[in-house]
């Protein structure tokens, strides 16, 4: 599997096309999300040099998507991850947060930060294994019961 990541905005193809993928997965699983979201991030917010948003390509198919917004001077938070079904249980996921905690460092960030649903089990195992530790909540997200923070 050739895999590469690009920078895009999350408002122009393909990336939202699969932000809307996304979106539609999280307002199943948690049931009124679409009236009352956890967090709103606006693509304005996921460009350089506050963030970036990242379409992750197997050969020419975008099958994946992360974005990073600035929190603060030095802490961003990881955004939007997601990766298609097909493309689950390859490394895609695991090769998406590297490469989000890369354009981290490239911005001058010192430390990433991200939040997940109880749905998100998947994830927490993933953001456990690449070494983020659990924090105190650092946003009023009301899907959200996890909070973890990584050094870079």
């Amino acid at each position: 599997m050739a895999l590469a990541f690009r920078p895009c905005r999350s408002d122009d193809p393909p990336g939202r096309e699969l932000l809307g993928e996304l979106i539609e997965l999280l307002n199943a699983q948690y049931p009124g999300r679409a009236t009352r979201p956890g967090s709103v991030t606006t693509p304005e917010e996921m460009i350089p040099p506050r963030g970036v948003f990242l379409v992750g390509y197997e050969d020419d198919r975008p099958i994946a998507i992360g974005g990073l917004r600035r929190l603060e001077d030095s802490i961003a938070e990881i955004k939007r991850m997601y990766v298609i079904p097909e493309a689950r249980s390859h490394g895609v996921g695991r090769a998406l947060l590297a490469a989000l905690e890369d354009a981290a460092r490239e911005l001058g960030f010192e430390r990433v930060r991200l939040d997940s649903g109880p749905a998100q089990q998947h994830s927490r195992a993933l953001f456990a294994a690449t070494g983020y530790a659990e924090i105190a909540p650092y946003n009023a997200n009301h899907i959200a019961d996890y909070f973890a923070e990584k050094a870079l």
